[in-house]
């Protein structure tokens, strides 16, 4: 009796095998891009730029479904067609070419890759970081300095600064100026558009617009030392009126951002708290990125910091 059941569960295993594999699959396909969702909100866009790539995102997975799920159900067909036990399947152990099934394999993947190629020639320039965004108010100017490890945002019309918070009104198209006084960096606001770059000595340029309020995760996408995993700041996209209200409380504050404080702000350190600043130069985002203010100092010997541990020869594998 115990062998007739396992001899059974042999007949059986193989044949549904192929199907738990398929649901395993699309369980850990959904479940990925659930929590890529939920983490980054890259499907949930608060403004024109990241609705359009999300249409691209999705316009994408839909042409390579095309060659996924065809693929997929033809694999599991063969497996259950050709099982051992199925006295019906016609084998043919010495077949070597068809010129049908060759047109068939080489055309779809080249019509794939002309689609997806045209989707992302025409999306990147439709996308250009630099082509400034359609629509009837005034862009607002921000300048964005990469620090260790923090985000230093300069609005130079209206005189002020802010660490670690960006405040922005909604429906008015933005246009960012960044740089880096320290390494090689990368801004992000998922829910707005556009990862770009921030170059010590250079200036990149990004148009972004929030087209609802909200407050939206930025984050630095580029490996940068001991504080990357904390260098974040928030977004928060508000009306005009409260956008008013929070320019006049920047302009009212007791901070000054001048050479010493910006100087200051260089020095590596961890977890800073959002601030806001009364700006004294209007240039001084060109004076950083023509290093006339040096760059950031960097590690220091010893500990600068308590929270910042800097990189011994030991740790080097000196």
């Amino acid at each position: 009796m115990v062998e007739r059941s396992r001899a059974g569960a042999r007949d059986i295993g193989p044949s549904t095998r192929p199907l738990r594999l398929a649901l395993r699959l699309g369980a850990s396909t959904v479940l990925g891009l659930a929590l890529a969702g939920c983490t980054l909100r890259v499907l949930d866009p608060a403004g024109p730029v990241a609705e359009s790539q999300r249409t691209i995102l999705l316009n994408a997975l839909a042409i390579m479904l095309c060659i996924v799920v065809p693929t997929m159900a033809a694999t599991l067909a063969f497996v259950w067609w050709f099982r051992p036990g199925n006295a019906r399947a016609r084998r043919l152990p010495h077949w070597s070419f068809s010129g049908r099934i060759e047109v068939v394999t080489w055309s779809v993947p080249l019509m794939t890759i002309v689609f997806l190629g045209g989707l992302a020639w025409i999306g990147s320039h439709d996308l250009d970081p630099a082509k400034p965004l359609p629509g009837e108010r005034k862009p607002l100017e921000v300048q964005v300095v990469s620090l260790d490890w923090k985000w230093l945002f300069l609005y130079p019309e209206q005189k002020v600064a802010s660490l670690n918070e960006l405040v922005l009104p909604v429906g008015t198209p933005v246009r960012f100026r960044l740089t880096s006084a320290s390494v090689w960096d990368a801004f992000f606001v998922p829910q707005l558009g556009s990862m770009i770059y921030t170059m010590n000595g250079m200036a990149t340029q990004l148009h972004l617009k929030a087209d609802r309020e909200g407050s939206f995760l930025g984050l630095s996408t580029h490996l940068s030392g001991d504080g990357f995993a904390d260098m974040h700041f928030q977004t928060r996209a508000v009306s005009e009126a409260a956008f008013a209200a929070w320019l006049q409380g920047a302009q009212g504050s007791a901070r000054v951002l001048d050479d010493a404080a910006y100087k200051a702000l260089t020095r590596q350190s961890l977890k800073d708290p959002p601030a806001t600043y009364r700006l004294a130069d209007e240039g001084l985002f060109d004076r950083i990125v023509g290093q006339v203010l040096p760059p950031g100092p960097g590690p220091e010997t010893g500990r600068p910091d308590p929270s910042v541990t800097p990189t011994s020869p030991s740790r080097q594998g000196i």
